[in-house]
């Protein structure tokens, strides 16, 4: 049984594949934060491991409960918390030669309780240069009864040499369809209130049932939404501080980093929704009169400007570019007009 859900795109690729022991080597799932990456990992590393034979888990065996546990001797996550969970990434930004070398000493042993060894590198694109070379070398010429999981933002964010070896899967997030009916399906909140938490989650369905089980979730995004207004509003030393502060998270936990560019992107987005008149579809609905002030001291072409290179600056992150020149350069072309009226 998948433990993964709106992902049968994927799935009914690797059904087949699973059921007649012909799958890839390496795999690289991409896609947002909380989309459902590691989820997925897991359940490959559980699908090849089950004790019930080819094809989805079942859920129940001895190797996939170990592994839902996170205690098979197996399967290796690198780059995540101890969790192992796809909502909590690790405050480790790179995968260094170290990393990888421990884990191809590993991989050439044969499995020790399951039949095949799952390698899953949370953080591809963050690989060190020594890394991926040493990683390479071991994709090109892959050991027996091995399985790489690659989890990366995007494809283009990984060395093309790395991502050329591997199968990509990118993941998607949920239409508001698909996430309304399984909020109130499986988690009994209101239609209104699944349809809220889909804007907010752009759809990334564990950001959405992490909120539901988490009240400080919201309280954290309302804080960042705060903060982000009082860059917006200040002169450019307090943006300078803001984009360190940013900067910093980007060197703790790249995820949460990225969720916070996310919301600029989405906030500045439902500005340019409103000064075309469709606020219907605004992400941020409950701000939506502090948006409508913004919007009024801005003009069209300044939000697009904005837009294309907050963009550009995410962008060149995810290519581990200097996160606090980025961010500088980022808050010095901020529209001074930006402030709320």
């Amino acid at each position: 049984m998948w433990q993964i859900y709106g992902q049968d795109h994927l799935l009914r690729q690797l059904e087949p594949s699973l059921a007649q022991d012909r799958l890839s080597h390496a795999y690289l799932l991409t896609g947002p934060p909380h989309v459902g990456k590691m989820t997925l990992a897991l359940s490959l590393a559980q699908a090849v491991n089950c004790l019930q034979g080819l094809g989805a888990p079942c859920g129940s065996c001895s190797q996939c409960s170990r592994i839902a546990n996170h205690l098979h001797a197996d399967v290796r996550v690198v780059g995540v918390t101890s969790d192992q969970s796809d909502e909590s990434r690790s405050s480790r930004t790179v995968i260094g030669i170290d990393d990888i070398k421990e884990v191809l000493r590993s991989v050439n042993l044969n499995p020790f309780e399951g039949s095949k060894s799952v390698i899953i590198l949370d953080g591809g694109e963050s690989m060190s240069t020594a890394a991926a070379n040493a990683l390479l070398k071991t994709l090109e010429e892959p050991p027996p009864n091995v399985l790489f999981l690659l989890l990366a933002a995007s494809e283009e964010a990984v060395l093309p040499t790395i991502r050329s070896r591997c199968q990509v899967f990118a993941l998607l997030p949920l239409s508001k369809a698909a996430m309304t009916e399984r909020l109130v399906s499986d988690r009994q909140v209101t239609p209104e209130e699944a349809e809220r938490l889909y804007r907010f989650s752009r759809g990334c369905l564990g950001w959405a049932i992490q909120a539901l089980d988490d009240f400080q979730v919201l309280e954290q995004r309302q804080a960042e939404v705060e903060r982000m207004q009082e860059a917006q509003d200040a002169g450019l030393e307090t943006r300078f501080a803001y984009a360190n502060e940013i900067a910093s998270l980007f060197g703790s936990n790249r995820d949460a980093a990225r969720d916070l560019l996310a919301l600029w992107l989405r906030w500045w987005r439902d500005l340019l929704l409103i000064k075309e008149g469709a606020s219907e579809y605004l992400h941020n609905i409950d701000q939506a009169d502090a948006l409508r002030a913004q919007a009024a001291g801005l003009t069209t072409p300044q939000i697009v400007d904005f837009i294309r290179r907050l963009m550009k600056t995410m962008a060149a992150l995810d290519d581990n570019a200097s996160a606090r020149l980025a961010l500088e350069v980022l808050m010095l072309n901020l529209p001074m007009e930006a402030a709320r009226i």
